[in-house]
């Protein structure tokens, strides 16, 4: 299976504040080299899922600085940080 490429976009909202793309695009990036690709399998504790998608939301509790990853179990979608998931 080939592994999707992934391109982070600095961006801005409409009142001319920059989104902190650069943080999230380093959480991001230190996700993929800790190899928690999109598909890879991971555990939570001892919930089996498997690495959907990156968090790219910038602002909220659960923002993809701090929760980078975006993991589907059998309860449902959640976001996690790198400390809460390891390698299945």
């Amino acid at each position: 299976m080939k592994t999707p490429h992934l391109v982070l976009m600095q961006g801005g909202r409409r009142n001319g504040v920059p989104t902190p793309a650069p943080h999230i695009g380093h959480a991001i990036s230190s996700a993929i080299h800790a190899g928690f690709r999109i598909g890879r399998p991971v555990r939570i504790g001892r919930v089996y899922g498997n690495v959907v998608g990156y968090n790219i939301g910038h602002f909220g509790l659960f923002s993809g600085r701090d929760y980078p990853l975006l993991v589907r179990t059998r309860y449902g979608i959640t976001k996690c940080s790198l400390s809460e998931v390891a390698a299945a």
